[in-house]
This record gives structure tokens, C-alpha cells and sequence, in this order.
């Protein structure tokens, strides 16, 4: 079985497969590594100017590490929980890149997208954007400081409009009201609804308290 999670900068989607991996019998963890893009404090200091080059080193990135991965895992009979599908990288090539720079990034996508696995199911966290600030700064991520929210806003609509419109099996869920951090039932909550989701028997907690 392959979960994915997806949702725009800062929404938690890092934090929800790192708490439901042990839920999950005989998983693992698939986690983008985007620290090692040299070009990205750059970008979010200059957009327009090194976008072209943070984006075609992340769509280099997230293809090598997928396709290598992603068919390892599920061939040890595991099951996968990774915290971006590759699909992403397109969304933010839409905001980010123009004319010759998309038309080249788009063949490229196109060429590597074909060799990727499918997720059986994408969970998407929506939030709103005034969340996704919030959390941003929470977490104070130097290179995120300047971040824009214009920016993340583009983003929040580029996500809603990729996950209304396609046919990968999703699940939506609004994350403004939940803590899956500091409270588990919210955890337990999305988890169940993933398990209904993916038609597998639902999370049951053990039972506390004696016999009467």
C-alpha cells in the first residue's frame, strides 16, 4: 500500500506521517529532502531570478529519489507513507515559471512523471491561508522568514485546484480546526478516515479499565 501526503508549505504533512507511521504495520517512511536544494534561500529571496534553477533541481531530486524508492519499498511488500507525491512539482512550475523556462520544465515533467508509481491514496490537508502563515512562522525555518503571502496564497489555490479537479484517488481534509500534535483523537480521527478511505478495518485503541 502507497499513502501519500500533500498540502501547501507548512500545513503538517511531514508531522501526520511521522506520527501515523507506526499505526501502519510494516511501513516506512519516504521524506522529501528539500535542505538540499542550494538554490532555494535564494529563491525566496529573489523568485524571479532563480526559479528556473530551484525548480528543475527539485524536479531532479524528487524523480531520483521516487523512482528509485518508492518501487524498492512496495517490492518488500511495505507500506509506504511519503510526505509529497511527485506531482507537486508541477504546481509550483506553474506559479513560478514562464514561456521557453515551463514549456522546457513541461517536457521534462511529462518524460520522468511516466516512470513514477501511484499513490493508492493522496491525502490532502487544506488549509487556510491565514493557518499556513501561522505555521510557517511557528516553525521559523530561516529561508522561510521572508515568505510571502501572496506566495503561499497562489499556492493554497494552485493545491485546491489540482486536488477538485483530479482523478487520483484523494481524500480532502479542512485542517484549520485539528491538532493531531497535542491532541491524538485527531489523530485517531484522520487516521480512521484513511482507513475507510483505503477499505481497510478501522483503528481500534485498546480497551483501559478492569473487568466489572
Amino acid at each position: 500500500m502507497y499513502l501519500a501526503f500533500e498540502g501547501v508549505i507548512g500545513v503538517g504533512k511531514t508531522t501526520l506521517a511521522r506520527l501515523l507511521q507506526p499505526r501502519f504495520e510494516n511501513s516506512e517512511l519516504l521524506l522529501e529532502v528539500f535542505e538540499e536544494n542550494p538554490f532555494l534561500s535564494d529563491f525566496y529571496g529573489d523568485r524571479e531570478r532563480y526559479a528556473f534553477q530551484t525548480q528543475t533541481f527539485f524536479l531532479l531530486s524528487r524523480y531520483r529519489q521516487q523512482n528509485s524508492a518508492v518501487p524498492a519499498i512496495l517490492a518488500r511488500g511495505k507500506t509506504l507513507l511519503a510526505d509529497y507525491i511527485f506531482a507537486k512539482d508541477s504546481l509550483f512550475a506553474k506559479i513560478n515559471l514562464r514561456g521557453d523556462e515551463m514549456t522546457m520544465y513541461h517536457r521534462v515533467h511529462e518524460a520522468l512523471a511516466e516512470k513514477i508509481p501511484a499513490p493508492d491514496l493522496t491525502v490532502y490537508l487544506s488549509a487556510s491561508v491565514d493557518t499556513l502563515m501561522a505555521r510557517i512562522a511557528l516553525r521559523d525555518r530561516p529561508y522561510e522568514r521572508t515568505m510571502q503571502r501572496g506566495y503561499i496564497a497562489d499556492l493554497a489555490a494552485a493545491y485546491d485546484d489540482f486536488f477538485a479537479n483530479t482523478a487520483t484517488p484523494k481524500l480532502i481534509l479542512h485542517s484549520d480546526p485539528l491538532d493531531f500534535v497535542r491532541y491524538p483523537e485527531h489523530l485517531t480521527l484522520i487516521e480512521n478516515k484513511i482507513r475507510a478511505a483505503l477499505g481497510i478495518s478501522p483503528y481500534q485503541p485498546s480497551l483501559l479499565g478492569g473487568h466489572s
